[in-house]
């Protein structure tokens, strides 16, 4: 009884997760109202199905979905009492729903501020690694390379075509066509957003003063993907497009994804090594920064568009039955689930730095 429950809770999530809908005309709080309901909803049936049963509610980032589909599949197999729910709405409307007690974690790539620690009772911890790479769809599929003052220039709309003077100087030999950019960018809100603009920032000062690091930059040029797979869609069915999606959409859907510079003037291609090669490269030997960024990270083997994906929780809760629920689940996270986000080709974190977030998990009651 319970399994067919809360497949049919999942079904429901997946339709209230979906946010192609235009945000115009109060559909963004329209859709954040239903979550709620669905939540509540949620919690009664499958309480009603097994009254011992604890669903966990995660909202955020649709950058680690994939990988949160995965750990529902394997925990909620295995676990009679507890199962995994995650609903991919945007970071920071995840953020918005653990900072008011609505789900049981949020997730996402934007690190806490110090109001949102303070007021909201929150902290994050680290998950996994992530690439956030640039992907485009150019005739006979080349190996492009970027610098980050580039790509600021084509996302302030500067540079218009792919055979630019800026981009032939970086690509010696590659035939580049005299087409036209079609930039793809995600919608407000969006954790993929806060790091690619942190890296654009970094590299340009220009767009550091037009736009700035955000997970709602005003772009100047281009055309909305409200999800990741959205994005990976676009740029994969139309030719000369240009967009940014986390490492597993681009291999997942077979898309060309460029080699960035790095600050070590050496263009590196994104992988599970060169991403892990920026956290080392920032945590190392402490392992303690647990909310740092790994932008531009030390060391010329380093991917310079990395980012922790972080889940933002309680450490203290409001319902203690939860809590423990929540425990397990994380313990089990930091252990198989590391294994499993390996398996689908996620950067897992150094043990070192899983020993110092596990010593948070479990001091939370």
């Amino acid at each position: 009884m319970r399994s067919v429950v809360f497949r049919d809770a999942v079904r429901a999530s997946a339709r209230l997760s979906d946010t192609s809908c235009p945000r115009r005309n109060g559909n963004r709080l329209v859709r954040i109202g239903l979550f709620i309901i669905f939540m509540a909803g949620l919690g009664a049936v499958l309480f009603a199905a097994e009254p011992q049963g604890v669903v966990l509610v995660g909202a955020g980032s649709s950058v680690p979905l994939p990988l949160y589909r995965k750990w529902a599949e394997m925990y909620n197999q295995n676990n009679k009492n507890v199962q995994l729910q995650y609903v991919a709405m945007g970071n920071v409307e995840g953020l918005t729903q653990i900072s008011h007690g609505i789900s049981d974690f949020g997730a996402g790539e934007m690190p806490l501020s110090a109001d949102e620690k303070r007021t909201g009772n929150l902290t994050e911890l680290p998950v996994v690694i992530i690439g956030i790479v640039p992907i485009y769809n150019l005739p006979g599929h080349p190996q492009i390379r970027f610098s980050g003052e580039v790509l600021a220039d084509i996302y302030l709309g500067h540079i218009k075509h792919w055979n630019d003077p800026a981009i032939k100087k970086l690509n010696p030999g590659v035939n580049l066509p005299d087409m036209q950019i079609s930039v793809i960018y995600r919608p407000g809100g969006k954790g993929s957003n806060y790091v690619f603009t942190e890296f654009l920032s970094h590299a340009s000062a220009r767009f550091h003063e037009q736009i700035g690091r955000s997970t709602s930059p005003k772009w100047p040029v281009g055309q909305p993907a409200e999800r990741s797979s959205d994005m990976a869609d676009k740029v994969k069915n139309t030719p000369g497009t240009l967009g940014y999606v986390e490492l597993q959409y681009a291999d997942d859907n077979g898309i060309s994804h460029a080699s960035v510079m790095n600050p070590a003037g050496k263009f590196v291609k994104a992988t599970a090594e060169s991403i892990t090669a920026a956290c080392v490269g920032v945590e190392a030997p402490g392992w303690d920064k647990l909310a740092a960024s790994l932008i531009d990270a030390p060391g010329a083997d380093a991917y310079p568009i990395s980012s922790f994906t972080w889940l933002y929780v309680r450490p203290s809760a409001r319902d203690q039955r939860r809590t423990s629920a929540l425990v397990s689940l994380l313990n089990w996270g930091y252990s198989d689930g590391q294994s499993i986000a390996m398996q689908e080709g996620y950067s897992p974190l150094p043990k070192q730095l899983v020993m110092k977030v596990l010593s948070k998990v479990n001091a939370m009651k």
